[in-house]
């Protein structure tokens, strides 16, 4: 991983580009997730809309995985390959997905529901998405990587959820892993302090759970030890003049799902037009 590079105000806006992108993409995604198609079409959906925005699949050869997006149903938690198995009324299914243009990496995830869900598991997406906006809050000057990550931890723990310890966020930019690495769990006033130019990749992986994990042998799909659902949610975020400001969004989703939200405002600067 490559060390903290802190970005211009320039790059930062280059940055925001491929970070919409994979926003939009995700957004198109949305209206095609349900009961009976593939992960594997859905992949094939993405690759065809990133080449058509003149961008490139971030994840597609990256450390040589095979496909454009992870897609991690169910007690899939993360890096799960696209397949042929379709998918059913009542799964989940977390889409990370990244894109490379104008040199720079966006990388964003988001944890969709297939149909109706038990409420138990609509209860986990909606408490890991709070916690991602938990950490992004935490994202501001005088704060430390240990602040972010106890928001996180904290707010998930207290429901019982299970934090996954092995696998963290990380800093973004010309590669998609620069440092420092983000955990979603620690102790606050530890770790980095936060500069102005940082841009991280916060992406909160929660269980139902344990946070103990496993890996298939395919070396890349990760699971629950225990065989409960997971999710995971993740935006691109800069820090500027010592507060947070979101590159992504998912209001494209809620645009595609006819959610309203106003969870974003207090992390823009700007009106997003969609």
């Amino acid at each position: 991983m490559a060390g903290i590079i802190l970005k211009t105000r320039e790059e930062i806006e280059l940055m925001r580009e491929s970070a919409l992108i994979v926003s939009k993409t995700l957004g198109m995604l949305a209206s095609e997730i349900k009961p009976g198609v593939t992960t594997l079409k859905l992949d094939a959906l993405a690759y065809d809309f990133i080449k058509d925005h003149d961008a490139e699949p971030g994840f597609l050869g990256l450390y040589d995985f095979p496909n454009t997006l992870c897609m991690s149903p169910n007690s899939q938690v993360v890096h799960g390959i696209p397949n042929n198995t379709p998918l059913v009324e009542g799964d989940v299914i977390s889409i990370d997905c990244g894109a490379l243009k104008n040199g720079f990496y966006g990388d964003h995830a988001y944890t969709f529901a297939v149909g109706e869900i038990p409420k138990a598991t609509a209860k986990l997406l909606q408490i890991t998405k709070e916690s991602l906006y938990e950490g992004i809050k935490a994202f501001k000057r005088g704060n430390r990587i240990g602040d972010m990550g106890y928001a996180i931890q904290n707010h998930c723990e207290k429901e019982g959820y299970g934090v996954v310890r092995e696998l963290v966020g990380h800093g973004l930019g010309t590669t998609m892993h620069e440092g420092p690495e983000v955990p979603n769990y620690g102790k606050r006033g530890r770790g980095k302090l936060f500069l102005d130019g940082m841009v991280l990749a916060i992406e909160p992986m929660i269980n139902m759970g344990t946070h103990r994990i496993k890996q298939l042998n395919d070396g890349w799909t990760i699971l629950t030890a225990d065989g409960k659902p997971s999710a995971h949610f993740e935006h691109d975020v800069a820090l500027i003049d010592g507060k947070p400001e979101l590159l992504s969004t998912f209001e494209f989703i809620y645009k595609a799902l006819g959610i309203t939200s106003d969870e974003e405002i207090p992390y823009r600067n700007h009106p997003l037009v969609l």
